[in-house]
């Protein structure tokens, strides 16, 4: 596929704090790429660079096959963002914000009323239009916001953790746009702290940390880089946890008493699950709980960063970030 996004060998520094160091990123046109990291990994700062919000020290960075440095204002022709926090006025409408993004990108007023109608058809907001926007449920502003980013029908649109402070309805209705955007050919680069969110809409993800990239691939491939399936038993007897490990045996056996809990590796899946259902049964050791599993973007996550991803550290270069 043709590259939509491409940032090769990008440093940005802030004073003495490096906060990209070398970044590498490929995305291909017509899909989701997630960005992944810990705070502070650089995430905030590529996506400014990559919508011409903030200027790199060194590397190339092309984003619909434009030099964001050199052909700039062509390059926000082409691109939507959709930040943190929502950029509608509480006040007016939900088709009258439309119609002020429109006017604000030099759309005739026909044209600005056109578009708007078509947005808020596009994403169940058609009823709502004329609704102030204070009155939506906070998947409905979201929406919204998204539909703000498109007015211009960009060819790559940018999301920086668009599900923060939703709560699940609301995010069900975010992927559910974001889906029918990649449906229609638009490109999107995602960063998220849910994981759960990169696993459900990302086509590739890529990790970073550092500044850099760590790693990148599919969510299967990622998940492959920390062990195949695994075997979960809760017992419930305590007392019969070391019986029950030495029952199924093997490497890479992990046993936590607390949870009462044996985990294992299982890289035939269903022969697996029928084997050891069959040897607790033998034995007469009951099982609360008995499940196969892959291994999540959350372990992934802590496998290459050395940290939980839902950690947030504090480190200057996040105040650099938002400060930039």
């Amino acid at each position: 596929m043709t590259e939509a996004i491409v940032m090769d060998g990008v440093h940005k520094r802030y004073g003495e704090k490096r906060a990209l160091d070398g970044l590498d990123l490929a995305v291909c046109g017509g899909t989701v790429h997630g960005v992944l990291g810990p705070n502070g990994a650089g995430k905030t700062t590529a996506v400014r660079i990559m919508s011409t919000l903030l200027r790199h020290d060194a590397g190339r960075v092309t984003v619909a096959g434009l030099d964001v440095r050199e052909r700039a204002g062509e390059v926000r022709r082409r691109i939507g963002l959709l930040g943190q926090h929502a950029a509608v006025d509480e006040q007016l409408g939900g088709r009258q914000n439309l119609e002020m993004f429109g006017r604000l990108y030099h759309l005739g007023a026909r044209r600005a009323g056109s578009r708007a109608d078509e947005l808020l058809e596009r994403f169940g907001l058609a009823d709502t239009g004329r609704k102030a926007v204070k009155q939506y449920s906070g998947g409905m502003r979201r929406r919204l916001d998204l539909a703000a980013s498109l007015i211009t029908d960009p060819d790559v649109l940018f999301l920086d953790e668009p599900t923060t402070g939703l709560d699940p309805r609301g995010r069900t209705e975010v992927w559910d746009a974001v889906r029918s955007l990649v449906g229609g050919g638009t490109t999107v680069l995602l960063t998220t702290q849910y994981l759960d969110e990169a696993d459900q809409l990302a086509d590739r993800i890529s990790l970073i940390d550092g500044g850099r990239a760590v790693a990148e691939g599919a969510p299967d491939e990622l998940k492959a880089l920390v062990g195949g399936d695994r075997i979960d038993i809760v017992l419930r007897d305590a007392s019969r946890l070391a019986e029950a490990a030495a029952l199924l045996g093997g490497p890479d056996l992990v046993v936590d008493a607390d949870r009462r809990r044996i985990g294992a590796p299982a890289p035939d899946r269903m022969a697996a699950l029928a084997r050891t259902v069959r040897a607790l049964e033998d034995a007469g050791i009951e099982a609360e709980d008995i499940a196969v599993r892959r291994p999540t973007l959350d372990e992934v996550f802590l496998s290459l960063t050395g940290q939980p991803a839902g950690e947030r550290t504090e480190q200057k270069a996040d105040t650099a970030e938002v400060a930039a």
